[in-house]
Formats: C-alpha cells, structure tokens, sequence
C-alpha cells in the first residue's frame, strides 16, 4: 500500500529520515510531500507507527492512485476507477478537500464536486444504494493536482501531527511544533552540551528539544482519525504505542527556556507538564540580561525571536537582533546559536554573517535558519 507524508516545505528530508527508521521505502519526494509505500499485510501497523513517531510530517495519507487530469472527465473516470469500496462502508461519511496546483482543473469546488460524485457512483454500483447516510466513519478525501497530474488519499490523521495535544496555550506567534523539531534536530543535540532558548514564548522548542532527547514519540498521548478505521486493527495502535514507551529514556543533557513576559514562561510551563517534560528549566529573563545557566558550561542557543512578519514591527525587530548579537558574543562566544527570522537582512543587524542558512518555512513565511558554529 502507498502513503503520503505531507510536511512544511524545508522538512522533507527529516520526513524521509522519520520512513527509513521505521522501515518503510520512500519512493519519491516534492515540496511538502513525500511517497512511500508499505507491505499491505503491515498496512495497518504502516500507519500507526508513523501516526505516533512521525516528528516532522503533518499528515499521514493513504495514496490510493494517481492519473492524468486535464479536464472534469478525466478527473471523474480517474477517481471513479480508484477503489473506495476498500476503505468507505454504506454509511461512512467522506468529506473532499485538496488542492491543485499549475494544472488545467483549477477551481477547488468544482473538483471537489467532481470527485464526489465520482466517489458515489463508484459506491453506488458497488453497494447498490442511491443515497447514502454518510452518519458513519468519517474518511477525509483528499486530492492533489500538480502539473495535471492528480493523486487521491484518505486521511488517517485527522488533527495535524504538529498538535502533539501538550499547546493548550501558547502566544501571539508559536512558532509550528513540527519546525521546532526541524530546528533542534539541526542543532545536534548532545551530551553536556545544554539547550537554552532565551525567548521561549509558549515552550514550543524547549519542549521539541526535551521530546528529543528522551526519544518521547511525538504522538505517544493523542488520538488520530484512523483509530476508527477497522483496517486497523487494535493492535496495531496498542503495539506502536508499547513501542514509543519503551523507548524513552532519560534526558541526556539539560533544556532551559526564559522570556521577558511572566505569563509566557507560566504558559510554557503548563505546556512542558502536560508534555510530560517537567525536566525543562523555565524562568523570567530579560535577553538584555542574557548570562549562561552556569558558569563555563557548553551550550546551544536554538530560538526563534520576533522577526516584524505577525508581532511588534521590522524595527523593534532588528533592534532585538542587535542586541542579541552583542550580548552573545559577550557572554557565549563560544557557543553554538540557531535562530529562525523572516528577515532577509538579520546577519546585517546581527553583525555576523551566518555559518550556514538553511531555507525553512514557518507556515507560509518564508524564513532563513541561522546557524553559527564558531565564535
């Protein structure tokens, strides 16, 4: 059976990586998406695993084919070839959604209308019903049409992977759990070499990082849309949740998160606790008064500052960059930074040029990671 692991575009290889751990081929890669394929007698395990350990994907979706679409017709025999009678029973509900992009078939409604109806007639010669209830189990079509050529899925995840279920509260601009995972990854993580994010916000890196180096599966306390699907069994779900616990270790370095404002470092310490990762050390500090936890410690800075794009201005922005700048290379020369900013011009108010930028996506901004390595 093939699946399709959707993601922010930059995470793509991470996604790649989080397959191979589990043993699946990947069998192709685009912005935002990649291919992968599983043996149909482990199709239900396939997708419960990467429901509960995927980190960096937003979805999980049963690919169930693929075809040329330059008009309506061809849109509506491809889908109506594709066998839904597999996955969709009499009475279950199955909502269209998707996207299409530089093709001929254009306007979502219309293709959304197109494909139900292709949907209903596939399922009405095949259950010899007219009408159906749609009071079941809910099966989230989902379609992609790039280049004219269309890919139809089902949703297995239901809520995006990104809500772990820990962020019941967070600020004016959380920062994705998914990128945050990106980032720390990308720091390298290691052994006596702590983690600090000095402008914590709602936790969401201090708490990625603290997942991380515990080896906590990302979806070990929350439910997915194909927890109701029969093709998956029980088992599968109570098998890779026994794994994710067995799996988790002992923290192996320390994680601290600070911020300015007191109901942010409240917030994330409610987050962390309902991550299970009361480990993390949260306190109320002014970046203006950065100074290292300890005194001759090894560490890596990874934070993602306000950058003008949703909260404050460009200005206050760059100013904020400034003095980040300065007070780390005071106080942490030779420290490790990593930080996310929309602004194409942050080395310039850092006073650094970067050792490395990488191309990342917070949403749909557009961003650079910044990535020091030496003094």
């Amino acid at each position: 059976m093939d699946f399709v692991a959707t993601c922010l575009f930059g995470l793509e290889k991470f996604v790649g990586e989080d397959i191979d751990r589990l043993g699946y081929k990947r069998i192709e890669t685009i912005d935002g998406r990649v291919t992968f394929t599983a043996p149909d007698e482990k199709a239900g395990d396939c997708v419960a695993d990467c429901n509960v350990f995927f980190r960096y994907a937003e979805r999980v979706l049963i690919k169930l084919g693929d075809f040329t679409a330059l008009t309506f017709e061809d849109l509506y025999q491809g889908t109506k070839a594709l066998p839904w009678e597999n996955f969709i029973g009499r009475n279950d509900a199955f909502p269209v959604k998707g996207h299409s992009i530089k093709s001929k078939l254009f306007s979502i409604p219309d293709c959304q209308k197109i494909i139900k109806k292709a949907v209903i007639d596939r399922l009405s010669n095949v259950y010899k019903m007219k009408q159906f209830p749609e009071n079941g189990i809910k099966y989230q079509i989902e379609f992609f049409i790039l280049n004219n050529k269309a890919a139809l899925m089902i949703d297995t995840t239901g809520e995006t992977l990104h809500k772990r279920g820990y962020r019941k509260e967070e600020n004016l601009a959380p920062l994705r759990e998914t990128l945050a995972a990106a980032m720390v990854t990308l720091s390298r993580p290691r052994e006596n070499v702590i983690l600090v994010d000095p402008m914590c916000g709602s936790g969401t890196i201090a708490i990625e990082a603290a997942l991380l180096v515990t080896n906590t599966a990302p979806g070990l306390n929350r439910s997915f849309a194909a927890e109701q699907f029969p093709f998956v069994h029980k088992a599968s779900w109570q098998n890779a949740r026994e794994k994710a616990r067995t799996a988790v270790t002992p923290p192996y370095t320390e994680i601290f998160g600070y911020d300015i404002d007191p109901k942010c470092v409240e917030i994330s310490k409610n987050n962390a606790s309902r991550a299970g990762m009361d480990f993390i050390h949260f306190a109320v500090r002014d970046i203006k008064n950065f100074e290292p936890p300890y005194p001759d410690v090894r560490g890596t800075i990874v934070t993602n500052p306000p950058y003008g794009e949703r909260m404050g201005d460009q200005m206050s922005a760059r100013e904020l960059a400034k003095l980040m700048g300065e007070k780390f290379l005071e106080k942490i020369p030779r420290w490790q930074k990593y930080i996310i900013s929309a602004d194409e011009e942050f080395e310039k108010y850092y006073g650094k040029r970067a050792d490395k930028v990488r191309k990342l996506y917070n949403g749909m901004i557009k961003c650079g990671f910044y990535q020091y390595f030496k003094t």
